[in-house]
Formats: structure tokens, sequence, C-alpha cells
């Protein structure tokens, strides 16, 4: 995938995926706490973490390199 393009779906992702997914994540959270049964402390800290990091890990490479300038570029004479 190009730079251009990579660099394009990394904001797409952090400015509308990012947010979904944040509200997916506290409704999932909401329906465990309001459960009549309430799942133990170890569970809900379990998803917690996942949910937390559970977004990064599939989406590494869409944000590998983005910071660093563009590798297909020519370098600019100064």
């Amino acid at each position: 995938m190009q730079y251009k393009a990579r660099k394009r779906l990394a904001i797409f992702v952090l400015v509308i995926g990012l947010p979904v997914y944040i509200i997916l994540a506290v409704t999932i959270m909401s329906y465990m706490m309001t459960q009549e049964i309430r799942f133990p402390l170890v569970v809900e800290l379990f998803a917690y973490v996942a949910l937390g990091i559970g977004w990064a890990f599939p989406l590494k490479w869409v944000f590998k390199g983005i910071g660093q300038p563009d590798p297909n570029e020519p370098p600019q004479q100064q």
C-alpha cells in the first residue's frame, strides 16, 4: 500500500473508526455490569485490557512509519 493511502487510512481510523470502537466497547462493558449476575473482577479486568489494546494490534501495519517522511519521495535539494 502506498504511503499516502496508508496515511489517509490512519487518519480515517483515528477520526472515525476509533470513536465508533469506543462506543462499542463502552456498550459491551455497560452490558456486562448491568446484568443481574455480575461477572467476577478478573473477567472484567480482562475485558477492559482486551478492549483497550485489542484495536491496536490488528491495525499496527497502518500506523507503522506514518510519522516518517515519504520513502518514495525524492530527496529535497537545499
